[in-house]
């Protein structure tokens, strides 16, 4: 799990002021200029990972909106439906890779999905069926490619490839991103601070904390460290961080940061190390009485929280507890994260990516593709994803807010998909098996709607 941000007590007569370790916002305008910043993050050669800049952004925006080719006409429109066979998906990578082309825009895109809603297996024509809503796409502030009115990101046949060929290993080992401080980090952190003093009214020096807590060490599981899944996830636990700590304001109205909680709070916080994933909020899948129907059902997302606590080693000891406000936190960010990711492409994405690891899942629980008789070299296998840079570690930066006590404050955490645990909970809908048949007749086209 994730460590990105730190506060700390720094006490006197008159002043007690916490300090939060966040990720600092530096140029890197090689990353840029490859085109490989994802969700508002930017990774430079080194793997240090920051904030993009509003300049930065808007930068890397131009510079795809250019890139992108027009909107094939009948995918511009919104639609609640739209279905992509992966039989002549993989038919169309088999003939781009033949002919050494260039995978088109459309194909990338998986014609403008925005989430995968439903999986359908036909065995007589040996295909499977990915659907859901879709529209015409654009390039958003951050520069993730989003639908054309909604905002909300699109499915990625990139990401999808790599849940698919990282479907088995997920059953053991969960897909997850983690930013960790070092212990010797802590270490020399609590060491400083046991010297430090302040005036009052002086506002306290950041570096010597920043320099004492040193890089934070990012480790990726369950997908390759390079791959634009792995960078979604980041991204958006970067992102989380940014929001509770208030180093990014929340796009949203009446979405106070975990910093703003504590500095109105009337209560004294006894414990202020919370710890923040996310994680998927799926209800049970809804299947036909064959099992060649599926839904996704639920939000997707949510965040959970709990207590973390440091020993004298400076290594982490969890705890099952949470505080008041780290769960008011946490609570407010599930019930509004729809509303949020349609603000902040970087939790849209994630919520697809999480999608496809689940839809993954059940392929290879199901055996779908066994069942549909289908084979898929390309998309299992040949075709090469996009190469990203690794995201390594982060640099330390610290800021300062007054509030009365005395108090470590720690906020940790990441994201974790179990796709396997999802997969496993179904349900039988007997009306799904109806939406099934609209997509049952084999136009040869790989999207149909």
């Amino acid at each position: 799990m994730k460590r990105l941000f730190m506060s700390s007590p720094f006490s006197c007569t008159a002043l007690a002021a916490f300090f939060a370790v966040c990720l600092t916002a530096q140029s890197f305008g090689q990353v840029f200029n490859q085109q490989r910043s994802v969700g508002g993050i930017a990774i430079d050669g080194n793997g240090a990972v920051a904030a993009a800049t509003v300049e930065e952004g808007q930068r890397l925006a131009e510079m795809r909106e250019k890139a992108l080719a027009d909107v094939p006409a009948d995918l511009q429109a919104y639609t609640n439906l739209r279905a992509v066979s992966l039989k002549q998906l993989e038919a169309e990578l088999a003939k781009c890779a033949a002919e050494g082309l260039a995978i088109p825009d459309e194909i990338k895109y998986l014609a403008g999905l925005q989430r995968v809603e439903y999986v359908f297996v036909y065995p007589e024509t040996n295909d499977i069926v990915l659907a859901g809503p879709a529209e015409g796409w654009r390039i958003d502030a951050l520069g993730s490619v989003v639908g054309a009115t909604t905002g909300r990101p699109v499915v990625l046949l990139d990401d999808l490839m790599v849940a698919l060929r990282t479907s088995k290993a997920s059953r053991l080992e969960a897909i997850s991103c983690s930013i960790d401080p070092t212990a010797e980090g802590i270490k020399r952190v609590r060491s400083v601070l046991s010297r430090m003093r302040t005036v009052e009214g002086r506002r306290p020096d950041e570096r010597p904390i920043e320099e004492a807590m040193g890089p934070q060490v990012i480790s990726v599981t369950g997908v390759p460290v390079t791959s634009h899944f792995a960078q979604v996830m980041v991204a958006a636990d970067f992102r989380m961080k940014r929001l509770a700590m208030n180093f990014q304001q929340a796009p949203l109205d009446e979405m106070p940061s975990f910093m703003q909680l504590i500095s109105t709070s009337r209560r004294a916080v006894k414990n202020m190390t919370p710890r923040w994933w996310l994680a998927t909020n799926y209800e049970p899948l809804a299947r036909d009485a064959e099992g060649l129907a599926w839904q996704l059902r639920g939000q997707g997302v949510r965040c959970l929280t709990e207590e973390d606590h440091f020993n004298a080693e400076g290594q982490r000891e969890r705890s099952a507890k949470a505080g008041k406000l780290a769960q008011q936190w946490a609570q407010t960010l599930t019930d509004r994260y729809d509303e949020l990711a349609e603000h902040d492409s970087a939790f849209g994405q994630l919520r697809n990516v999480m999608d496809l690891a689940v839809v993954a899942a059940l392929i290879e629980m199901e055996q779908l593709f066994e069942v549909a008789g289908l084979e898929a070299p390309q998309m299992l296998a040949t075709t090469k994803t996009d190469i990203y840079e690794a995201p390594k570690f982060v640099e330390a930066q610290a800021s300062f807010i007054r509030q009365r006590g005395n108090w470590v404050v720690s906020a940790s955490g990441g994201v974790q998909v179990m796709p396997w645990h999802v997969a496993d909970r179904t349900e039988e809908v007997a009306e799904i098996g109806a939406i099934r048949e609209q997509f049952a007749s084999d136009s040869g086209q790989w999207y149909r709607q």
